[in-house]
């Protein structure tokens, strides 16, 4: 029984991942309705601040990677069990993302320098 909690423990840490160093830094958020937030990733918190200056902060650990044509998606689940997707639609280019949530809907365009929208993201490719 012991080797059996031991391996499951294993097994747990293993799949409970910081996050990667691809997204870890502060970001420039644009939500579904043109509203602008800055998002930061530390290795397991994050933190998102809308224009008020209102934050909120979450716990998150990085459960997947994708890699595909050089096209970057990672999975990241929060304390409570909420589940999204950080993707980097444009090949090689790790500066532009969106942030899905679990249904792939798109919660929030992010860039390292400037806000955009959706339309301007899909645009690029």
């Amino acid at each position: 029984m012991k080797k059996i909690l031991l391996s499951a423990l294993a097994f747990s840490t293993i799949l409970a991942c910081s996050g990667s160093e691809t997204y870890r830094g502060a970001w420039k958020a644009t939500d579904a309705n043109g509203d602008k937030f800055d998002i930061t990733f530390d290795a397991e918190h994050f933190v998102i601040r809308d224009q008020s200056g209102k934050k909120a902060n979450f716990e998150y650990s990085q459960n997947s990677v994708n890699i595909s044509n050089s096209i970057e998606t990672y999975g990241i689940q929060l304390g409570d069990g909420r589940a999204y997707k950080i993707n980097f639609p444009v090949a090689d280019d790790e500066t532009i993302g969106v942030i899905t949530d679990g249904n792939g809907q798109p919660l929030y365009t992010i860039d390292r320098d400037e806000y955009k929208r959706y339309e301007e993201i899909y645009r690029l490719q």
